[in-house]
């Protein structure tokens, strides 16, 4: 409170020192705050049982026949096309056949899921939390002079 009224004493003579005379009444001194949004991020760790998959190699058996037809088919196409008459069809379509059932009958190899295990993960999640507080602004000293208001703003 002697801090305030210092202030307010030193705010009053600086202000008029032409009212020295005059009669000095009512002096106050207000603080005024604002209201600000104040955002606090808050991490916290969250962890959940999850099924991950366990991954595991299968073979499957080749198909000697499919594989048999689409080369007897791209054969006799490509034969025509390089001699121009059907005995070069004919010879491209065996050779296709011969060449297709080989591809074709090679066991094929894949990973797939094989089954899940549990397993505890864990992630940080970061959550904001937004409050509304209030800060100050600055102060006024309020006075009158005479009956004269006068009102000073100034930063403590």
């Amino acid at each position: 409170m002697k801090k305030i009224s210092a202030v307010a004493a030193t705010a009053i003579a600086l202000a008029s020192p032409v009212y020295a005379e005059g009669k000095l009444t009512d002096v106050r001194v207000f603080d005024h705050t604002k209201t600000m949004r104040v955002s606090t991020p808050t991490t916290q760790r969250v962890c959940e049982n999850m099924d991950v998959p366990i991954y595991g190699t299968t073979t499957q058996q080749g198909n000697a026949s499919g594989g048999a037809l689409i080369g007897m088919i791209l054969g006799a196409a490509g034969g025509k096309a390089v001699t121009g008459n059907d005995k070069g069809a004919a010879i491209g379509a065996i050779m296709g056949g011969l060449v297709g059932a080989d591809k074709g009958s090679q066991p094929k190899q894949s990973q797939t899921i094989v089954g899940y295990k549990q397993e505890l993960v864990c992630n940080d999640v970061t959550s904001v939390s937004n409050q509304l507080v209030d800060v100050y602004s600055h102060s006024t000293i309020r006075f009158y002079i005479d009956g004269r208001r006068y009102v000073l703003k100034f930063q403590k």
